[in-house]
């Protein structure tokens, strides 16, 4: 199953986030709306209550004398979902609207009391009731109390609750959609500069552009920079394999013509012999060349860096051996964490042909120094320099462009092919690096300068 794209896990996530944060906005505000729903309502029926008071009063006989009109017109009408109720005592009054109906009218407060209830059942339907207690003086210094109950249908609230959700949930539901527009066409502009690298990516492979050539921001600067370093990369070990299949097919094809002759020309089965083994002696050298120069393997940008000491050390105690009967030492100098951001056969191929190259030509003394230095510009990174001085009798100034070219020997008496200082160029090209060649200083032989980074 193919993995969602990185708009339509944003756009899923966000759509998530949205609904929850529009559902409970929208839970609040319809609990707001409730509350001051019921507060309106409640205010109502207490206006409704004092208006009626207004109206009424008592006689001195104790005859209760209501309003000539009532606060409220559906009071007078039979169903209206309005309803009153005036007691005390043995009188007992019914608003019109309540006749023949059964209402939750049978609470009793002492007067100055209030309360509000609700929704409660009712015959006609849930019903919210505001009840205040009231007493009339008589002569005598004698009050007769009251009871009055006024009761409004629930449906009234409840059909201003409902628009009011209605409207809400269009509002709130528009907006989502609007906001999710936004956000795609935000995504849409946001992660058109990595639709650019995908783009660019194909260009390069399809072989219709060198590189990523695009103008990236800068948060991706780093990947595309890096992209590009290995596509670079690639491409010249590619190139480098290729000439190097190359140059063995050419050279191969004069000792491969000479065999032919021999055994086509010659008949003395000895000279046969003799030519024989010196062409494949001699073809046995060329695939050892072409073969050490295709053994480097370049620079890789994403590889983890490898503590140099341990194979310093192993390389420099081989050499030793090989070229013990010099008693040739190598003394290190060598920064605690230094580490080479490469192939570790490339490391082993720059120190050894560098170590190699000073033991064939010290006395008795070689010194290896590694060192890392911060990369200016560029944080984490590091700048690696590895030098390698003997006490040898070292290069001429106008011989060193001719030491380093390959197949060229310092002295032909020297045993080798003359590639080892060519093999080191190579692979501190493959990573931009620099090499400096000079006077040691303190043995007074060769210095060899390698500067990576």
């Amino acid at each position: 199953m193919r993995p969602l794209s990185l708009a339509a896990r944003t756009m899923a996530a966000a759509s998530v986030v949205l609904a929850g944060f529009l559902g409970l906005t929208g839970f609040a505000l319809d609990q707001a709306f409730e509350r001051s729903a019921l507060a309106a309502l409640r205010e109502r029926l207490q206006g409704y209550s004092y208006t009626f008071l207004a109206g009424t009063d008592i006689g001195v006989t104790g005859r209760v004398i209501l309003p000539e009109v009532m606060p409220e017109p559906r009071l007078e009408r039979p169903g209206s979902g309005l309803y009153a109720r005036l007691a005390g005592g043995e009188f007992n009054w019914n608003s019109p609207s309540g006749l023949d109906r059964q209402l939750p009218f049978d609470q009793d407060l002492a007067p100055g009391e209030l309360s509000f209830r609700g929704p409660l059942e009712s015959s006609d339907g849930d019903l919210y009731v505001l009840s205040m207690g009231i007493a009339f003086d008589l002569p005598g210094g004698k009050e007769a109390r009251f009871t009055l109950h006024f009761a409004e249908h629930e449906a009234a609230t409840e059909a201003q609750k409902g628009a009011f959700r209605e409207t809400v949930l269009l509002l709130l539901g528009s907006l989502g959609i609007l906001l999710l527009v936004v956000l795609g066409m935000s995504l849409r502009w946001s992660l058109s500069p990595l639709r650019g690298v995908a783009k660019d990516l194909a260009q390069v492979r399809s072989g219709n552009a060198p590189e990523l050539g695009g103008s990236y921001p800068r948060e991706l600067l780093g990947l595309t920079e890096s992209l590009n370093q290995f596509i670079q990369s690639e491409r010249k070990n590619l190139q480098r394999y290729r000439n190097t299949l190359g140059d063995l097919a050419h050279s191969l094809k004069t000792p491969l013509a000479v065999l032919r002759g021999l055994i086509e020309n010659e008949s003395d089965p000895d000279a046969l012999r003799g030519g024989t083994a010196e062409q494949l002696e001699r073809m046995d050298d060329l695939v050892a060349y072409q073969l050490a120069r295709a053994a480097k393997s370049g620079h890789h940008t994403f590889v983890a860096p490898i503590p140099i000491a341990k194979f310093a050390e192993d390389v420099a105690s081989t050499l030793e051996k090989v070229y013990a009967s010099k008693g040739a030492l190598c003394e290190f100098e060598i920064a605690d964490g230094a580490s080479f951001r490469g192939e570790r056969g490339d490391l082993l191929e720059l120190l050894g042909n560098l170590l190699d190259n000073a033991f064939k030509w010290c006395k008795r003394r070689v010194l290896l120094q590694v060192e890392q230095e911060p990369r200016s510009g560029a944080p984490g990174r590091n700048r690696l320099r590895i030098v390698v001085e003997d006490d040898g009798p070292g290069i001429a100034e106008d011989k060193v462009q001719q030491m380093l070219q390959r197949g060229v020997r310092g002295d032909e008496r020297v045993q080798g092919h003359g590639i080892g200082l060519s093999i080191v160029q190579d692979i501190i090209a493959s990573y931009q690096g620099e090499l400096k060649v000079g006077r040691s200083e303190e043995l007074g032989g060769a210095r060899f300068e390698v500067v990576l980074g």
